[in-house]
């Protein structure tokens, strides 16, 4: 199915989602009741002050991730992971509430944002023909991080201090990932294509839009606000996971395993949304792709035994999946793939931002004495809002032609 080279790019992409874990809110939010402590803070100030520090690094990929277009991408991959190494550690010497705030926006800037921008915009980009199941497959190493570390993580922080588990995770990527970059990239660089059908039109004549024209297109806007329902609603679970255990009495490994269930739904979502994107195409995918979130929030109001969170995040995790794949490869399908790095760019940095607004938004209520069943309810009124507008649009989604 895929040669060598395209093999390469998409392992590449699977290494990097993976690594970008640690700067992700499922991986940040198992050290909240820690740092918490350390720091003698509460839910609401923890929230402020990640969600915040998320803000700015959304702010600011916007004009770092634009560079991928213009650089080597093995050189900008490189940069990323040294900045990557240098946030880990810096997040092991968390011992103030300033030191906080840079430590989470490094770790957001670096990982959420930067480690999986590298890896989507050139499974994107290199991709044409293959581009949904390539996205699936990278995307995996996400799922991969997210099935094994909660757990893991979990255990850990039993038999030794959490600033260890930073350090040990800082000298891990300053050797494993140079090498994997070299060995798997270092000869892409931005002409490098899949090898495609020349007479295929529709890949040939598409327009390709610069990022300003992006910003004038409503369709972006509808589109974003499905997009953005999963990355703020699931950073708000994530980061907030003690608060939900202990508001539905499921006990602290609870929700660590039901990750498993998440992440096998989230693999199994993403190998099956690959093949049906590169059949059906991502536009006519994304009406469904926040359902399942829906559902989810519907059953985390109405009941509380504690096989209702697997049954919660298994549903998230099948959103995830679809959302993973949908929110790389519909920008590409709608825009092209000329300018995909900007538009990626912001794309994810509107991502980022949204889940500091879920940071934030989860924050304030649990402060003002909302219950978790209110919280769900807040959040199925914005996906059913958001849906019932693409539902109006849906069809006229399509690429413009030259």
């Amino acid at each position: 199915m895929f040669n060598s080279l395209s093999l390469k790019v998409i392992i590449f992409g699977f290494i990097f989602t993976f690594f970008s874990s640690f700067g992700q809110s499922f991986f940040l939010g198992l050290f909240n009741s820690s740092i918490r402590e350390t720091l003698s803070i509460t839910h609401g100030q923890f929230g402020s002050i990640y969600a915040s520090a998320t803000l700015l690094s959304s702010f600011l990929l916007i004009w770092v991730g634009k560079k991928i277009d213009d650089i080597n991408i093995f050189k900008f991959a490189f940069y990323v992971t040294l900045l990557l190494s240098f946030s880990c550690f810096f997040f092991s010497k968390i011992s103030s509430i300033t030191f906080l705030f840079i430590a989470v926006f490094l770790m957001r800037f670096s990982g959420q944002g930067l480690m999986s921008h590298t890896a989507t915009t050139t499974i994107a980009r290199y991709f044409t023909i293959s581009r949904g199941k390539a996205l699936s497959a990278g995307w995996f190493g996400l799922s991969t991080a997210e099935f094994i570390l909660p757990v893991f993580i979990v255990y850990l922080l039993t038999i030794t201090a959490w600033q260890n588990i930073w350090i040990s995770i800082s000298i891990l990527i300053l050797i494993f990932l140079p090498l994997a970059s070299f060995f798997l990239i270092k000869k892409l660089d931005f002409d490098t294509r899949e090898q495609v059908d020349t007479n295929n039109s529709e890949i040939k004549e598409i327009k390709q839009w610069k990022r300003i024209e992006v910003l004038k297109d409503y369709r972006f806007y509808i589109v974003c606000l499905n997009m953005l329902a999963m990355p703020w609603i699931a950073t708000g679970v994530f980061v907030y996971q003690s608060f939900i255990t202990e508001a539905k009495d499921w006990g602290s490994f609870v929700i660590a395993q039901s990750f498993m269930v998440y992440s096998i739904l989230s693999v199994v979502t993403l190998l099956g949304s690959g093949f049906l994107i590169d059949k059906f195409t991502s536009r006519k995918l994304l009406i469904f792709m926040n359902i399942p979130l829906m559902i989810s929030t519907l059953v985390l109001f109405y009941f509380d035994d504690p096989i209702t969170s697997f049954i919660f995040l298994g549903l998230i995790g099948i959103s995830n999946g679809l959302a993973n794949v949908l929110g790389s490869s519909t920008w590409a399908e709608i825009y092209g793939v000329k300018f995909i790095g900007s538009i990626k760019a912001l794309t994810t940095a509107l991502m980022v931002f949204s889940t500091a607004f879920g940071t934030a938004l989860f924050g304030i209520l649990i402060d003002r004495g909302f219950s978790i069943e209110q919280i769900a309810m807040v959040s199925f009124i914005y996906i059913s809002i958001s849906l019932i507008l693409l539902f109006f649009v849906r069809n006229k989604l399509n690429p413009q032609y030259i």
